[in-house]
């Protein structure tokens, strides 16, 4: 006999199921991607902040002080700082202190860490259309808005201004 309840995906509101769908999206490209970084011999973490430091160095920026690189990664600076070590003893990335203010440090890719990445790069765009080859093109454009909305409103409620305007929840009173 059919269930005549409807499935839990369909009885959120629209709002919870959007969120939840971004997250579950999330979740599989973490589970597709991680194995493949691995055998690069790198995390996802590890990657982003190779990646980021890739990208500023082609566009001309400074090496990023580490709050810096967090800010660009949205993580905070312990989690990097850690990233950060172990990727400075793979030889991929070094730390160097400022010119300017000896109490920084600016993280910058070695010779090693651009051979790793480009060795990423070589396959990382038949991947990344692999991965988008659910979607026609239109649809892929339409994504990348939506998400870059999203992040620019997420953003703005991550603020320290926002976060601390935001609303308490109220929590639930554990009964004897």
């Amino acid at each position: 006999m059919p269930n005549s309840r409807a499935a839990p995906e369909l009885e959120l509101r629209p709002q919870e199921a959007a969120l939840r769908e971004v997250a579950r999206a999330h979740g599989l490209m973490r589970r597709l991607m991680e194995p493949r970084l691995a055998g690069f011999g790198l995390g996802l973490a590890q990657w982003g902040v190779l990646r980021t430091l890739w990208r500023l160095e082609q566009a001309g920026q400074p090496a990023p002080r580490v709050t810096e690189l967090c800010a660009h990664l949205v993580i905070q600076p312990p989690s990097t700082s850690g990233v950060i070590d172990r990727l400075e003893r793979l030889g991929l990335v070094t730390r160097v202190a400022s010119t300017t203010d000896q109490r920084h440090r600016h993280v910058r890719l070695t010779a090693a860490g651009r051979r790793r990445i480009g060795e990423v790069l070589s396959e990382h765009g038949r991947w990344i259309d692999h991965l988008a080859s659910g979607l026609t093109e239109e649809q892929q454009l339409q994504l990348a808005r939506l998400a870059r909305t999203l992040r620019v409103h997420l953003e703005s409620l991550a603020t320290p201004a926002a976060t601390a305007r935001r609303p308490r929840l109220a929590r639930a009173r554990k009964h004897p």
